[in-house]
Order: C-alpha cells, then sequence, then structure tokens
C-alpha cells in the first residue's frame, strides 16, 4: 500500500536577498526590499511530505516521532533564529531565496530518510507565498 505522510515544522530566519557580483542599483532593482542591508525576517512554515510503501509489520511508511526528530535536529536546531546570510554555512555562497532554501532541506532531510521513500518539501515563506520541491 502506497501512502504519504505530511509533518509540519515552524522556524525563524531572517536574511538578505543579494547577488555579490552586482552593483547596489541592480540588487535593488531585482530584490527590491528583500535586499535590505539591515536584512528581514520571515516566519517559516515547512510541510514535509513522505511518500512510500506501507510497512507491512509496523503499518507504518515512517514514525512521525522519527520524522518529528529528523526535523528538528536537521532543519530546526540549525537553522531558527538565524541569519542565513551569515549564520549557516549552506548559504555562505549561495542566495537565500526560498527556492534554494527549500532545495538545501531537502538535501539535509535526504541524508536521514531511507532513500525508498519520496520526499516534497512545501516551504512557505509567508501565508501566500510558498515553493515546492521537487516540483512536479
Amino acid at each position: 500500500m502506497r501512502v504519504s505522510i505530511i509533518r509540519k515544522a515552524h522556524f525563524n530566519a531572517c536574511h538578505r536577498l543579494h547577488v555579490k557580483s552586482w552593483s547596489d542599483d541592480k540588487n535593488k532593482e531585482v530584490f527590491g526590499t528583500c535586499n535590505s542591508p539591515n536584512y528581514h525576517g520571515h516566519n517559516y512554515d515547512l510541510e514535509v511530505k513522505l511518500t512510500g510503501e506501507v510497512d507491512a509489520v509496523t503499518g507504518y511508511l515512517m514514525d512521525l516521532k522519527d520524522l518529528k526528530d529528523i526535523i528538528k535536529d536537521e532543519i530546526e536546531d540549525r537553522f531558527d533564529h538565524k541569519n542565513l546570510n551569515l549564520d549557516t554555512e549552506e548559504f555562505k555562497d549561495m542566495n537565500p531565496t526560498t527556492e534554494n532554501f527549500a532545495y538545501i532541506i531537502h538535501t539535509l532531510l535526504r541524508a536521514k530518510i531511507d532513500p525508498e521513500i519520496d520526499i516534497k518539501i512545501r516551504l512557505w515563506e509567508t501565508a501566500r507565498n510558498g515553493v515546492e520541491y521537487p516540483a512536479d
């Protein structure tokens, strides 16, 4: 039986969208207020959707407590109340857009979850703006 399970999480982080090789004017033109040199913050909502075959013995795809712990250890503890530009290795040389952030989260979780299980990330930067990775 193939099913999907979903775990939600929440954390806060700030960032600045900025391309170092561009002029200040070009960065302001492309990123607007998201390019503020004083950074800006988001209350991120994360949805992690796992899809795969249910274990015939346990009845689980994966224990949701285990998924909760992986998300806490790999995502919340790493990014919550951090400046993505300054405090994280992942964005040292990568613009911390929500698209890139969803990819990073997927990569971190992929390393901890059975490769037979499909992972889909939905990362909401605001109540209206989010990213899904990988895309359908």
